[in-house]
């Protein structure tokens, strides 16, 4: 699916309607958004383009400073009202955009969900090392303050990242009690908290050669529900998904664990060859609908 960058100023993104076409059918075309005004991100000779390298399925975008959301609208027959922020990984330096980002924001659509695929802020640098975090937040406020807008139900928002995406992901399901940027409009008066979580081979959740939780995972009862994936031969260790889960399971929180004994790393939805390690879209979405995300609105 080709991505659309429509132009919409800052201006129109905050006060003016923006309008879509269902996903799945002739003629859509996803809308991306940004996320922060220039004035928020520091210097202007600091904003530069991303840099866009490869064909899909093999598109990586590196060297982003201006974050954006590319909003991907099911078919309006099957919008069951549920919003998922996708976060790819790529290790902080760059994002696997087709396979962990556009390929999921289609299967979410399959199902009814709005994909809203994030483009974050990488690599981490020394003098932003929040950066990633905060557009994880405002992307998370900001679908939520359009939930109206948009026909969603601000109480079915989540989020879904694969590896360093997952990382984002679970330090954002951690900290929503503190916003990692001051707040500047409207749409931060609404939760950067995610309503649900699905983390895929995550690394970087336990510290370095221990199996403690990495200092910004924070997990408490307020974290919400999530869903974990992982296989024993990756080798971005599985003690990421597990400590993360035994984290959660004494906090109270609902938490489902597939832990899988092949696969490796980085395999997305994968469903060009048999393996257990790619059902887990099957098993999520069993998950989801058990969850009482995949309902339509008004249900």
């Amino acid at each position: 699916m080709k991505t659309t960058i429509v132009g919409v100023t800052w201006a129109v993104l905050l006060v003016g309607g923006v309008s879509f076409t269902s996903a799945g059918g002739k003629g859509e075309k996803p809308v991306e958004l940004p996320l922060f005004p220039d004035a928020q991100l520091g210097k202007k000779e600091d904003l530069k383009d991303a840099k866009i390298k490869g064909e899909k399925p093999n598109t990586r975008i590196s060297e982003v400073s201006r974050p954006t959301i590319t909003v991907f609208r099911p078919a309006k027959a099957k919008d069951t009202g549920a919003a998922v922020i996708i976060a790819p990984g790529g290790g902080y330096s760059v994002l696997a955009w087709d396979h962990e980002g556009e390929e999921v924001a289609s299967w979410l659509n399959s199902l009814g969900v709005t994909g809203v695929v994030l483009k974050y802020r990488i690599p981490r640098r020394p003098d932003h090392p929040k950066a990633p975090l905060q557009d994880a937040q405002r992307a998370i406020s900001l679908v939520r303050s359009k939930a109206k807008e948009w026909g969603l139900d601000p109480h079915r928002i989540g989020m879904l990242g694969f590896s360093a995406g997952g990382h984002l992901t679970a330090t954002t399901a951690t900290n929503s009690d503190q916003r990692a940027y001051e707040p500047f409009d409207d749409a931060d008066k609404y939760s950067c908290r995610p309503d649900f979580a699905v983390i895929v081979y995550p690394g970087g959740v336990v510290s370095k050669g221990t199996t403690q939780l990495a200092p910004e995972i924070r997990v408490s009862k307020e974290t919400p529900p999530i869903f974990l994936v992982h296989s024993s031969d990756d080798k971005v260790v599985p003690e990421n998904s597990v400590v993360l889960y035994l984290a959660l399971k004494k906090a109270g929180v609902p938490a489902e664990l597939h832990l899988y004994a092949s696969g490796g790393h980085g395999y997305g939805l994968n469903r060009s060859k048999y393996a257990p390690a790619t059902q887990w879209p099957q098993r999520c979405e069993e998950w989801l609908r058990a969850r009482g995300v995949l309902k339509t609105v008004g249900q």
